[in-house]
């Protein structure tokens, strides 16, 4: 018995460790992704692609069906108090979505503004706050869902890094095309002290799995909208051939855990 113990305690201590190499990896993909310059390209680089690919592929495959069970979990504990939320998960997952999508479309028309009246291809100051701070709250939720995965272990924390560090890759892309050098000198570091942040309110608290379903859940719209957005639009030029490899490579390997 104590051997379990120690040997559980032992298990603990490298996941947390790992999990800290991971956070640390989260910060530098925002801190240095801009000097990554194969992927300023047109047509859109095939990395930033198959980036997007893997990410909606981590969501449709796993995240989804733990979401069900978090549907369930959820049920059986509040069920007579807020009954009328049946599907909650999956609206929240629509919440994500919409959320990211209302951001988008600010952004986007602030930097469009901003064009027409010859200011500069930028978005105006205080919509950079709010976009760039709404992302900031993502990536701490990001943060803090390394170490409270739905499911634990090590498999489990290998495949959210990398799914989630390349979504990274190609949020910071799209925050910096539509912030230029805001996002340079200011909102890439919020970003990366957000997923830190987030990291140390998971080693110090704990939450509910039912409230960890949630997170999931928004999580999961916004990785959808924020991937879609960049592949779909015209003058991105997306590469769908590394796109789908990215989806079918991933999806063959989480199905074979």
């Amino acid at each position: 018995m104590i051997f379990l113990a120690i040997a559980e305690s032992s298990e603990n201590s490298l996941l947390t460790i790992l999990t800290f190499v991971a956070v640390a990896g989260f910060a530098l993909i925002h801190i240095f992704a801009g000097k990554l310059i194969f992927l300023e390209v047109v047509p859109r680089s095939r990395w930033l692609s198959i980036a997007g690919g893997v990410s909606i592929a981590y969501v449709f495959v796993h995240i989804l069906p733990e979401l069900s069970k978090g549907q369930k979990t959820f049920e059986e504990k509040y069920i007579l108090a807020l009954n009328f939320l049946e599907h909650h998960v999956y609206l929240v997952s629509l919440l994500g979505l919409v959320v990211f999508y209302g951001l988008e479309k600010l952004a986007d028309s602030s930097r469009k503004k901003n064009q027409a009246s010859g200011e500069g291809d930028t978005t105006e100051p205080s919509i950079f706050w709010v976009h760039v701070g709404s992302f900031t709250f993502y990536n701490t939720l990001i943060g803090y869902l390394l170490v409270h995965r739905e499911e634990q272990g090590l498999w489990s924390l290998l495949i959210f890094t990398f799914a989630m560090g390349l979504h990274f890759l190609v949020n910071d892309y799209g925050l910096r095309e539509h912030h230029k050098h805001q996002y340079k000198y200011v909102g890439r570091w919020l970003l990366a002290g957000g997923v830190v942040l987030g990291w140390l309110v998971g080693i110090a608290t704990k939450i509910s799995e039912a409230a960890i379903a949630v997170l999931f859940a928004f999580i999961a719209g916004g990785v959808v909208l924020n991937v879609i957005k960049e592949e779909l639009p015209e003058e991105r030029q997306s590469n769908f051939g590394a796109f789908f490899l990215g989806v079918i490579v991933y999806t063959i390997l989480l199905l074979a855990e």
